[in-house]
């Protein structure tokens, strides 16, 4: 199985912003954060319901084949999950069951108390939205999975909007399109050079990049690491999104 192509060249594109003498972290005004590895700590959830997803379509744990679609799944973590099982399992009816059995037990995880915050992370939003910037919570999970995790943390009205695909018309990251649906829907600047985007996958990277985001800050709190976020377009990489406030000129 070949993984999505995650080369859209983004060193060039780091090149062109240092040339162009690109705008200071401390000017962004619309901050979109990641959730699950950025600013929620959920402790592997993502592979555990995937466990459950797999069984449902007759995967058998333990088999070749269902350790060739973990390491997918592993790869295109931050990316909608629907669009990641239309690529596992083929056909539309298939891919729409291996969802839902992936967000009910995901749900029923959160649900249990498998959650936290990352530490820090809410002072760090906190902090953000005190100083007037503008955050905004997005994710790959749909949106009933986003809402259990905003309730499970107590976090329904820590930010002015959340985002899921379904709310950028459907698609996921890697796509820039909930980066723009929230610069679109906040009206918080002018320009998606004064955004920053914060994740800790590759796709969170590459979709602040596709946006045009000046500040795109990979986090070490999640699924990939130092060498993954920066080969796909971080301009920052920070041990946490606790971090991100002292980046951006809050302190």
């Amino acid at each position: 199985m070949t993984h999505p192509d995650l080369t859209s060249d983004p060193r060039a594109e780091r090149a062109e912003s240092a040339a162009d003498g690109g705008p200071d972290p401390r000017d962004s005004r619309l901050i979109v954060l990641d959730m699950a590895g950025t600013t929620v700590a959920d402790g592997g959830l993502v592979e555990q319901a995937f466990d459950v997803a797999a069984r449902h379509l007759g995967v058998e744990p333990g088999s070749a084949d269902h350790a060739e679609k973990l390491a997918y799944v592993r790869a295109t973590m931050g990316e909608s999950k629907i669009s990641v099982f239309r690529r596992l399992f083929g056909d539309e009816a298939a891919a729409r069951r291996a969802n839902t059995a992936f967000e009910t037990a995901y749900g029923e995880l959160v649900d249990g108390g498998r959650i936290a915050p990352v530490p820090g992370a809410r002072d760090a939003i906190e902090a953000l939205r005190a100083a007037g910037r503008t955050v905004v919570l997005s994710t790959g999970f749909a949106r009933v999975t986003q809402d259990a995790i905003l309730d499970a943390l107590g976090w329904q009205d820590l930010v002015p909007l959340t985002l899921c695909p379904a709310d950028a018309g459907g698609r996921g990251r890697p796509y820039p399109d909930m980066v723009l649906t929230a610069l679109l829907r906040t009206r918080a600047t002018d320009s998606v050079r004064r955004i920053a985007v914060a994740g800790d996958t590759s796709y969170d990277m590459l979709s602040g990049r596709r946006a045009g985001a000046s500040v795109v800050a990979g986090v070490l709190t999640g699924a990939h690491d130092r060498a993954q976020l920066e080969s796909a377009g971080a301009t920052h990489v920070l041990g946490s999104v606790a971090e991100l406030p002292a980046l951006l000129g809050v302190v």
